[in-house]
Parts: C-alpha cells; sequence; structure tokens
C-alpha cells in the first residue's frame, strides 16, 4: 500500500514562461496591420480557433471509435452468445458514461458545498426528519406545556435540511475511551436539563457532577440492574442470567431504553442491545446511550413499521418504555409479535402491572386487553412477578390455524407480509409465517457459533457458501494489511517511532463503535470480532443495494435499512468511525437519485464525531472526485493506492475538532 500526491502538476500556459514573444502584433491571436498580411493573420488565426474548438470533440470521437473498434473486434473472435456480447459492450458502454456523469456531479456538488459553513449553535443537536418546531423545543425546555408536540409530531418527516456544518457544543470534550467512556460522560457532550434522571427507573439514573455523569455513582442503581437481569432469567426459565446465550439469545431490541444501564450490564453476558427510542429534544436516551459507546438508534411505534426485517430479535425488551400497549387494538403488539424470532421473548415492566396498580379499573382493563391480545398472538404468558411480565412467542404455526375463527390479528396475506419494510404504516396481522427463516431461537446455533452460517442456513439467503466463505477471507485479510495497520501509524503520529522500530499496535478500545454503510454481508462486523476488537458495527443495508439484513441479524449483529439520500436516524457526533465498501458506485448506478455525493458526505459529518475517521473504498475516478469534496468539508484527507489493484483506491480522512468553530 502507498500513498500518493493529492494533486498532479496541469500545464495551464501554452509555453514557456520565459519563451521571447516573436510578434507582439499577434499577441492576442489577431494583427492590428491593414492589407493582405492583416488578412492573412485574420484568416490564420481564425483557422487556428476553429482547430481548438474543433479538437477535443475529434479527439473524444477517436476515443470512441477506439472503443467501438475494440469491443467489436473482441465480440468477432467470442464464443459467447450474442446476447451475452450485446449485453457486455452495454455494460462498457454504461460504465464510460455513469464514469463521466459521476464526476460531472461532483464538480456540481463541489460548487454547492464551496460555501458552507457552520450551523447556528441552535442546531449543535440537529437531527434532519425528526427535529421538532421552534415553539415545541420552547414548550420542552420549560415553556407553555400546552405547546408540547405529542407523539406523532416526533414521527420521521425527511425533507429538505439545512446544509451546513453542525457544530459541536461550545464546551465540546473528546469522550473517554471504552470501558472508561460507558460509566462516565462529559456533561457539555450531550443536552440535559436536571428533569431527565432520578425518576426512580432502573434503567434512568445517573449522578450529574461538576464536568461529566456518571452511570456508577449509585451502587444501588448498579446492585438493581444486576438483580433485574438476573429475576428475567429466572422468569424465563434459566438458573441465572449467564444462561441467557444457552437460551437462544443473543440480539436485543430495548424500547425507550433509559439510558442504556440494561443493555450496558447484557454485554458482559455477551448478549447486543439496541436501543430505540423517540426523538427527544433534551435528556435524549438515544444520545445519551450512544455516548456511553452502546447502540442506540432514533425510532418510533407511533404509526410506522421499524426499519427492521421480521424475524429479527431474540428478545424485546420495554421497561417503563411509556408506549400504551393497549392503544391501537393491540396494534403495537402486532409490531412486536413481528419483530421476535419464534421463540423469542417480550419483557415488560411497568408500574401499572403491579398488584396494588391493577385494583385500579382502568389499570385492571388494559392490561385484561393486553393478556388476551397476547393470548390471540399464540404468546404463551411465562411469568408475572412484581412490574415485571414475560410472554414467549409460539415456536408452532399450527397455533394460529387453531384458533378461533375472526380470531384477530389475523395472519397476513402474500401482499402484507413484506419482509423487510421500510418505514410502511403498521400492519394489524401475524407476519413472518411463510418465511423459511421461521427457526425457534432454541434451534439455532449459539452465540459465537451463530455469526458463522452453514451451507443450509446460507442457502435461506440465497448466498452461495463460496462467495461467504470469501467474502469473510477477503474481510480478515483487509483489516489485518490495510484498515487497522493503515489507522495505526496516523493516531499515532504525534509519537513519532525510532529508525527500525515497527509501527505501534492500536489499542483494542481505539474505536468503540463503527457505521458500515455498504454492510453486505456483515463481514467488516464480523472481521473485528474475530480480531478481538472491543467494538460494534451499525451495519447499514442501503435500500438502494441487495438487502441481506435478514442475513446480518440473523448472524447476531445489529444493522438498519437507510436511504443515503437522507438523514440517518442519530444524533450528531455519535460515530466514531464511518466504513463504506462500494457505496459511491452503488449510489451512482441509481437512474433518478435525489442527491449529490456532496449531500452524503456532508451528512457523514454530522454523524461523525470530532476526530472520527471515515474510510471509502470504491474505483478510482470516484474517489479521487469525492476527494476534492472533502476539502469543502474542512477535513485532512489523502488517497492511499491498494496493492496489485489499479482499479480501486482508498480515500482516508479524519475530522478534525474545532474548538473555535463560530465567528
Amino acid at each position: 500500500m502507498m500513498t500518493r500526491p493529492l494533486h498532479r502538476g496541469l500545464s495551464i500556459g501554452g509555453g514557456d514562461k520565459g519563451s521571447p514573444v516573436k510578434s507582439p502584433s499577434r499577441e492576442n491571436g489577431f494583427g492590428h496591420g491593414c492589407g493582405g498580411g492583416g488578412a492573412q493573420s485574420i484568416r490564420g488565426s481564425r483557422h487556428a480557433f476553429i482547430v481548438r474548438g474543433l479538437f477535443p470533440l475529434v479527439l473524444f470521437s477517436v476515443v470512441v471509435l477506439a472503443i467501438t473498434w475494440s469491443v467489436w473486434w473482441t465480440v468477432s473472435i467470442s464464443t459467447a452468445s450474442r446476447a451475452n456480447i450485446y449485453g457486455g459492450y452495454r455494460r462498457l458502454q454504461e460504465q464510460l458514461v455513469s464514469d463521466l456523469s459521476q464526476i460531472g456531479e461532483l464538480s456540481l456538488g463541489l460548487v454547492k458545498t464551496r460555501e458552507l459553513e457552520f450551523c447556528p449553535q441552535d442546531l449543535e443537536n440537529y437531527v434532519p426528519c425528526y427535529n421538532a418546531s421552534s415553539s415545541t423545543v420552547e414548550a420542552l425546555d420549560g415553556g407553555d406545556p400546552a405547546a408540547a408536540a405529542t407523539e406523532e409530531e416526533y414521527e420521521r418527516r425527511c425533507t429538505e435540511y439545512e446544509k451546513c456544518l453542525v457544530p459541536s457544543p461550545r464546551n465540546y470534550r473528546i469522550p473517554l475511551h471504552w470501558p472508561t467512556g460507558k460509566e462516565f460522560i462529559w456533561k457539555e457532550n450531550v443536552k440535559i436539563t436536571g428533569n431527565e434522571f432520578s425518576s426512580g427507573s432502573l434503567t434512568k439514573r445517573m449522578m450529574v457532577e461538576e464536568e461529566h455523569i456518571s452511570f456508577r455513582s449509585d451502587s444501588l442503581m448498579v446492585d438493581g440492574v444486576e438483580d433485574y437481569s438476573h429475576q428475567i432469567a429466572e422468569m424465563i426459565g434459566l438458573r441465572n442470567q449467564s444462561n441467557f446465550i444457552e437460551a437462544g439469545i443473543r440480539t436485543v431490541l430495548d424500547i425507550g431504553c433509559g439510558f442504556g444501564s440494561f443493555g450496558a450490564h447484557l454485554f458482559s453476558k455477551e448478549l447486543l442491545t439496541i436501543c430505540i427510542a423517540n426523538y427527544e429534544v433534551s435528556g435524549s436516551q438515544v444520545q445519551i446511550t450512544l455516548e456511553r459507546g452502546l447502540p442506540a438508534i432514533i425510532g418510533s411505534f407511533t404509526s410506522k413499521q421499524l426499519p427492521f426485517p421480521y424475524l429479527s430479535y431474540d428478545m424485546v425488551h420495554c421497561a417503563r418504555c411509556e408506549i400504551s400497549w393497549e392503544k391501537k387494538d393491540g396494534m403495537l403488539l402486532s409490531e412486536v409479535d413481528r419483530l421476535l424470532k419464534p421463540g423469542g421473548y417480550f419483557v415488560w415492566t411497568s408500574l401499572t402491572t403491579t398488584p396494588r396498580a391493577l385494583r385500579i379499573k382502568e389499570n385492571k382493563d388494559n392490561f385484561l386487553f393486553i393478556t388476551n391480545f397476547a393470548e390471540n398472538l399464540c404468546w404463551e404468558l411465562l411469568s408475572q412477578q412484581d412490574e415485571t411480565v414475560v410472554w414467549k412467542k409460539t415456536s408452532r404455526k399450527d397455533c394460529y390455524y387453531s384458533r378461533k375463527s375472526g380470531t384477530s390479528p389475523p395472519i397476513c396475506s402474500k401482499g402484507q407480509d413484506v419482509e423487510s419494510p421500510y418505514y410502511q404504516s403498521l400492519g394489524f396481522c401475524i407476519g413472518g409465517t411463510r418465511s423459511r427463516r421461521w427457526i425457534p431461537i432454541e434451534k439455532r446455533a449459539y452465540w459465537p457459533a451463530r455469526a458463522k452460517l452453514s451451507m443450509t442456513d446460507l442457502d435461506i439467503y440465497g448466498v452461495h457458501t463460496e462467495d461467504f466463505s470469501e467474502d469473510a477471507l477477503n474481510w480478515n485479510s483487509i483489516l489485518h494489511n490495510s484498515y487497522w495497520s493503515l489507522l495505526s501509524p496516523l493516531i499515532f503520529s504525534d509519537h513519532p517511532k525510532r529508525p527500525g522500530d515497527e509501527d505501534p499496535s492500536p489499542p483494542k478500545n481505539m474505536l468503540r463503535n463503527v457505521l458500515d454503510m455498504n454492510a453486505h454481508f456483515g463481514g467488516f462486523n464480523a472481521a473485528l470480532l474475530e480480531a478481538g476488537k472491543e467494538v460494534w458495527v451499525m451495519n447499514v443495508v442501503p435500500t438502494s443495494g441487495t438487502n441481506y439484513l435478514t442475513l446480518i441479524l440473523d448472524r447476531g449483529f445489529v444493522g438498519v435499512q437507510h436511504d443515503w439520500c437522507e438523514a440517518f436516524p442519530t444524533y450528531p457526533r455519535t460515530y466514531d468511525m464511518v466504513h463504506g465498501e462500494g457505496i459511491l458506485s452503488l449510489e451512482a448506478r441509481q437512474k433518478h437519485r435525489k442527491c449529490s455525493f456532496a449531500d452524503i458526505l456532508l451528512e457523514l459529518d454530522r454523524i461523525l464525531r470530532p476526530e472520527g475517521w471515515v474510510i471509502l473504498r470504491d474505483r478510482t475516478p470516484l474517489i479521487e472526485a469525492v476527494r476534492s469534496v472533502t476539502t469543502q468539508l474542512r477535513w485532512d484527507a489523502r488517497i492511499v493506492e491498494l496493492e496489485n489493484n489499479n482499479d480501486e483506491r482508498l480515500l482516508v480522512c479524519q475530522k478534525p475538532f474545532f474548538k473555535k468553530q463560530l465567528k
């Protein structure tokens, strides 16, 4: 791997600077004399002008003819079918036109971003698609409560948004490394008002001190989460919480996760928990959870399905998540059922389920509706203790057909049973029953063996074993020989090595989270884990590409489907590194793109932490063109050549930490 110059010398003038000018009268191509000499000069200059004007056209025609002749000659000696030959010729033409149009578009994108400046300071927590109106912000910050937003007002709405660089808070500090950062975060890095904690919930307790927020200062909280986790294990029928893996549980969707303390505890048990909660102006559950180095994403159950396939999670957890499950005739419970794998668990903890609370008629009626609806979903009520209730989703499809006629919700029709909906309206039916992925969690391989899919498993997703194995070997090689070793000398550049010394190895906690823009099979995620890196990856499957999100989730990873022409559902400054392999090519192939690459990189700047990294790998023309866009974002960037690969390049960028970003 070699670095290359970012710019090459260009010859702009027509000759050497020191060349004498032979004829002052023709300095601008036109003579000033009279008579035949002047006319000849004018004719000569016109001839030269015409030649210069036609030269690019003639050159382009020659290139096109050469390519056409080359392809025709290749076709004439080929034994392939005429259909295949024509397809290859068309692909070659389309690739040439695509490369030229992409470079032209990027040039236009560069013009658009040339005037980019920092957004106003009040947009330091700006979240496009979710940001509330100014009146709503005032209401939630202590204004008129009557003006506060309803839950519907926090639904995802992606329209045109601010084209500026989102600033960091004035007193922002680089987060502490993992695992210290799990228990302590800098107070100024997140927006809190002081009313978001000490609410009594085990998952929403923290101690705010002068400079930082601590999640271990309250020993009762730590002991409480430990006891709570142990209680859930016993209610499931396990001896203790260390047996979650043996029960087939690896991935947990934590709805309204508080500040992520339940998920933080489960990490020690090798369970991967992703928090999902509404957008919040201050005291955001998602923002604080991500600041702690834990997986989280903005999402709402109000009217849209979450961007996950059906049969995705081993457990769905809701501890005082402030969702009224009896609302909308049980439609919200239907969405939980859609997300649960067969045999998965729904854990609900609420103050309204205690024996004392159930003496109140409203609570009793609501709980009766929920338990009856859960029975209609073929959920088994395993246990109820104090505030907590645990159900288990059936593993038997015949349960649905043994219900009384007319029981709601019905089984989804083929048209309704969409495996990977993208923010579609909530459905009122039972999904996934026709899927080959209907496999009880007890019959799946336990973690970490689950990450290595067998030939039988891969056949479910239409993936060949050879392709999957080659992808795994490729990512292990890339990670060992390229990415991690490349970042080491860059990050430790302020500690120059002595002559003869090897590059220092990066610490395991150098990065805590990575967003993979085009995850494919999740190979980059798997390679990081096999290398022993203490990092989690948000595997993003673009809506513009082949959807392997089901495969990724079934491997025991976290991921989401996303359109990169829209804002990612997270807060600013939440990822240490963004990685994209082939994402530029994938987006460039779209016929009706809604955005430019400059727009996509601007969004990456929003979600990237100061001093965070971006690694893009793609075709050389695209990488070189995007390199020029990064300068408008004030990123430090360089292009790296790949050994034995002249067609692709790496673009390695770092987002600087601007302490004084406003005038």
